[in-house]
């Protein structure tokens, strides 16, 4: 086994055979043997070794050990619950393979095996845990089952009834038990019993978490609306600790809840469980005064208290009751803030919330009040004043995000916009003094000087200054390099390079990323997006891998989890765990990248390397199924990730995601639906014996065709509200969800020319049945499907003409849509040719056929049907269409080799030596990227080309 620890698989497998030779009977050889085996491909053989030992139902502990990983590593976690099944039955008082068992089962998630191995272990061994185990297993048949009465009534009661047994037995040991009661009380709904339990004695054990009681306490008075307890215990909770911002928030509601309710406290007696309740504002008022004074003692103020009064006025203005209670103007309390914690990066976030308490006739006046209390000083009369060190800096800093938040910048004009563009990255590189001993991993104090200039640069770009955007990526790269890891420079170069349709910068900006699991879902889609659509073919495999591995793995690691949730008794992470796992599995982007992955295994392989049935075969796919869970389907992407300081009118809505979820949706659909219908391609083509229709039903293969059709008119239905979508002409932010590739597909006919492709199909299948003889009719319809295709497919290599990449007055403009309907017509015209092989599998026997007649009739003068002619036609016409697109790439490749970008002068832009230099890297990069998607899409349609080459019949 040490050969298969170093990886040595070969060389484990040479020593196994030695060791078999001489005990031919040595179970933990073969399944050594067995793992060295998997380990080098050979599966099938791996497989049979470990069949043939585990028929002999093993019980030594190597064995089965080594059994288990071999099976792990097939994913077969359902083989290990067999082997210690087995093993049980043999050795049925071992503690240990009967937890091995209960394991087994945790990996497949079979609850009622699990409650049912829990109780045997507890049999042989009665240890608290594996009783618990037991119990927890109920609580997950109640979650899994689809029933909520049955869970309701059944397992939560059973669960509810075992753990009281415990309690009055006094045998409850550990907190993870308590926990585990609470969590059963709380989804039957029971409050009132969760809350005793926890505020009696059982409760004293709830002591890993800070505060865990009083949480549990806090959510059960909610829950049974006892605002006096809620506004009590909150009261006691921030007199602990002034900062707790969530128990500000339970204060003030409950507090308002009474007011509302006119609550007096009961004469005579306690006010509540908890103590002491405030149920007036004025109490209210006191109460936060309080706080600050005592805040106002301390060397280092807490900004709990001072942001609580901001909240507590918003809340009275919301009712309309604000002046009477004199607690002073949002604008000065701002200030006063401002002044205090204005050092601190916290600062802008904390204020963010308010700036609504503000109208908008003060913007400017409290701008200017802030700058006045910043300390910065000019050297010279004429110079900007500049801050002495991190603090002023950190100062100014937040005058500026919170000038950029209340919509000021945005309402400069072009010249004034681009004075600022020079006064914040003037202030940027100054800023970089103070940060000459970072190290790499750190940010520089600055960045977000640079970061707002490219904001401001955006708006001019998209106010149709064209340079403006290269000069965003200019900026951002010279950033990048005083601070290589700063994630939002690199984010924001993601987008702006794809929106301009440059993708191979792209790559390696992503994996410097590092992202890290979950975040494949949730970021992923800034790549998966436009690889495949620019022409990155390679890039987008690899993109797709990444997201794919990470959520096949997600499966295995879960299970890991839950497994250790179960060894350490933390039971109420087990419920999270599996949720986690099912949002993964039904996420949006799982899916997207599922079905193109699919997609581009075919473009790239399909009747290139291997055949299209073949490929279809290996990917599993069936025009039947559908693995896409629609009603369930979760939007995991963070839309927010790159930051933005840009009034709420500006910003990401709920409506944009809304809007963009519905989008992604119907595309997703489309895909789908089109990948489904090729899928289902090599089903239909059976030679069948013409005019016999009785026995094709019986093959199955009229229901092939079936599917074919309900798909077809599945896909027109997608078709049509997705066209009814893109009519609202939604515009999202900038900085919002990219928009799908479906208005090009609809925009440049692709999606009209892949329809009509599947339409042929249905026709060709049609003369497939019939026969030649009087098919007249069907041949004639067939010969006008072909010529409108071809002049559908013209008109789509019309709309990919022209400059991807242009010179205007010393200014570059790319045009991506170009890109993208170049990478369309390469998908169509693949469609286009695996529906002409289906053809050409249909009409060679007919012709084999007429030819053997006119042998017979010894004829000359065999007349052919004029589908043949109409055939030849169309495929001697993809054959010259393809070639001329071919001719227009190569033509597109010496335009961009030839492309002098170092020419450009950057006239009015004032732009240091610095720059220059990354302004020329920039273009460098989108020139190249262009060159490398043209070379891309040149490759693929050159193979395609040689697939039309093989279809004369």
């Amino acid at each position: 086994s040490d050969y298969l620890d170093n990886g040595n698989n070969k060389m484990a497998i040479q020593q196994a055979d030695k060791l078999l030779k001489k005990h031919k009977d040595l179970h933990c050889a073969k399944v050594l043997k067995a793992i060295g085996l998997q380990r080098t491909g050979k599966q099938d053989e791996a497989y049979a070794l470990a069949q043939e030992v585990a028929a002999l139902e093993p019980t030594d502990d190597n064995s089965l050990q080594a059994l288990t990983i071999l099976y792990r590593e097939m994913h077969r976690p359902e083989l290990v619950t067999k082997l210690y099944e087995a093993a049980v039955k043999k050795v049925p008082n071992s503690e240990e393979y009967h937890s091995h068992l209960f394991m087994a089962y945790a990996r497949v998630g079979e609850y009622k095996k699990m409650q049912q191995a829990g109780m045997a272990l507890y049999k042989i061994v009665p240890k608290n845990p594996y009783y618990f185990w037991s119990v927890m297993s109920l609580i997950m048949q109640s979650i899994s089952a689809q029933d909520e009465n049955l869970s309701k009534t059944m397992f939560l009661p059973l669960a509810e009834r075992m753990v009281e047994k415990m309690v009055k037995e006094d045998k409850i040991e550990a907190e993870a038990e308590v926990e585990l009661y609470y969590m059963i009380l709380e989804r039957l709904e029971k409050y009132k019993e969760a809350l005793d339990v926890v505020r009696g004695k059982l409760g004293e054990k709830l002591t890993s978490e800070l505060q865990s009681r009083e949480n549990k306490c806090m959510a059960m008075y909610k829950k049974l609306r006892r605002w006096p307890e809620c506004n009590a215990l909150s009261r006691k909770l921030l007199l602990k600790n002034s900062d707790d911002w969530q128990f500000y928030i339970t204060y003030f509601d409950s507090a308002f809840q009474l007011i509302d309710e006119s609550w007096t406290p009961p004469p005579e007696e306690e006010h509540s469980l908890e103590g002491e309740v405030h149920y007036s504002i004025e109490q209210a008022v006191k109460f936060i005064e309080e706080r600050i004074t005592e805040e106002s003692k301390s060397s280092r103020p807490r900004r709990g208290p001072y942001l609580a009064k901001l909240e507590l006025i918003r809340r009275l203005r919301y009712r309309g009751c604000n002046d009477e209670y004199k607690l002073g103007d949002p604008e000065e309390l701002m200030f006063q803030y401002f002044k205090k914690f204005g050092d601190k990066p916290c600062c802008f976030t904390d204020l963010q919330v308010f700036v609504d308490l503000l109208p908008s006739s003060q913007y400017t006046k409290f701008i200017s009040q802030l700058l006045e209390v910043t300390p910065l000083s000019a050297t010279a009369e004429n110079e900007i004043a500049l801050p002495a060190d991190t603090k002023a800096l950190q100062q100014h800093l937040c005058v500026v995000q919170l000038s950029r938040l209340l919509g000021i910048y945005h309402a400069m004009d072009k010249k004034q916009k681009l004075t600022a563009v020079w006064e914040l990255m003037l202030r940027y590189r100054h800023g970089l003094e103070f940060g000459k001993s970072c190290l790499k991993t750190e940010l520089q104090f600055s960045d977000y000087y640079c970061l707002l200039a490219v904001h401001l640069l955006l708006d001019l770009w998209l106010e149709g200054e064209e340079a403006a955007v290269w000069q965003c990526l200019t900026l951002l790269e010279e950033g990048l390099s005083h601070s290589p890891s700063n994630a939002q420079f690199k984010l924001l170069l993601i987008r702006i390079y794809c929106r301009l349709g440059a993708f191979e910068p792209v790559a390696e900006l992503y994996s410097s990323l590092d992202a890290k699991h979950i975040q494949h879902d949730t970021i992923g889609y800034l790549l998966t997006r436009y690889a495949e659509s620019l022409g990155h073919y390679t890039a987008a495999s690899q993109s797709c891998n990444f997201a794919l591995r990470f959520f096949h793995s997600n499966q295995k690691d879960t299970s890991e989890y839950i497994i250790q949730a179960y060894k350490y008794g933390a039971f109420e992470k087990i419920p999270e765990f599996i949720a986690f796992r099912n949002r993964l599995n039904s996420s949006l982007h799982f899916a997207q990248v599922r079905t193109e992955r699919m997609f581009l295994d075919l473009l790239l392989e399909a009747n290139i390397s291997t055949s299209l049935e073949e490929s279809i075969k290996s990917m599993s796919l069936s025009p039947e199924e559908d693995d896409i869970p629609w009603k369930d389907l979760r939007d995991n992407r963070d839309l927010t990730v790159l930051f933005n300081w840009d009034p709420k009118d500006r910003d990401i809505s709920e409506e944009h995601r809304k809007l963009s979820l519905e989008e992604e949706t119907m595309w997703l659909r489309i895909r789908s639906l089109t990948l489904r219908l090729v899928s289902g391609l090599p089903t239909l083509s059976h030679t069948i014996q013409p005019k016999n229709s009785e026995k094709t039903a019986e093959n199955g293969v009229s229901s092939k065709i079936d599917t074919i059709r309900s798909l077809l008119q599945q896909l027109e239905a997608a078709v049509d509200s997705g066209k009814k979508f893109l009519e609202q002409k939604i515009q999202y932010p900038v900085l919002g969800p990219p928009p799908t590739r479906m208005a090009g597909f609809f925009s440049n006919g692709s999606c009209q020319c892949q329809t009509s492709l599947f339409y042929l199909v249905s026709d060709i299948y049609e003369l497939d049945t019939n026969g030649l003889e009087d098919s007249a009719e069907i041949q004639e319809r067939i010969g006008n499907s072909f010529k409108s295709l071809v002049e559908r497919l013209t008109d789509l290599f019309n709309k990919c003409k022209g400059d991807l990449i242009e010179v205007r007055d010393g200014t570059l403009k790319t045009h991506p849509n170009l890109l993208e309907n170049l990478v369309f017509f390469v998908e169509t015209i693949s469609i286009a040719l695996w529906v002409s092989s289906y053809c050409d599998g249909v009409l060679r026997p007919f012709k084999s056929n007429l030819q053997k007649k006119k042998k017979k009739k010894k004829e000359s003068s065999v007349a052919m049907p004029p589908v043949f002619t109409h055939f030849l036609d169309y495929v001697t016409e993809l054959q010259i269409l393809t070639s001329n697109v071919i001719d227009h790439i190569k033509g597109l490749e010496i335009i961009l080799t030839a492309l002098k970008l170092e020419e450009l002068s950057l006239k009015d832009t004032l732009l240091l030596q610095e720059e220059k230099k990354f302004t020329k890297t920039v273009q460098g990069k989108v020139q190249s990227s262009y060159h490398h998607s043209v070379q891309e899409i040149g490759e693929l349609l050159k193979k395609r080309l040689d697939t039309i080459k093989k279809l004369k019949i």
